[in-house]
C-alpha cells in the first residue's frame, strides 16, 4: 500500500465506477431504469467505505442518497 493510500481504495474506486455508470445511464438511456439499481449500489458501496474509513461524512452523506433512491423505486 502506497504511503496515501488508504485501505480498502478498491472498493471507493468500484463504487466511483459504478457511479459513473449510473449517471451515464440515467443521462443516456433513462427509459431502461438500471440507473436506479446503479445508484443504490454505488451509495451503499460508498457506505461500506465510510465504515472502514471511519469517515462519518461519507457514511451519513450516502445513507441518505442510498434512502432517496430506494424510496424513489417504492413510490
Amino acid at each position: 500500500m502506497n504511503q496515501n493510500e488508504k485501505p480498502f481504495q478498491f472498493i471507493a474506486w468500484i463504487a466511483t465506477s459504478i457511479l459513473i455508470l449510473a449517471a451515464v445511464l440515467a443521462s443516456f438511456v433513462p427509459a431502461l431504469e438500471y440507473h436506479h439499481w446503479a445508484f443504490i449500489i454505488a451509495n451503499s458501496l460508498w457506505v461500506i467505505v465510510g465504515f472502514l474509513w471511519k469517515e462519518n461524512t461519507l457514511i451519513v452523506l450516502n445513507a441518505g442518497l442510498t434512502i432517496i433512491y430506494v424510496l424513489g423505486l417504492i413510490l
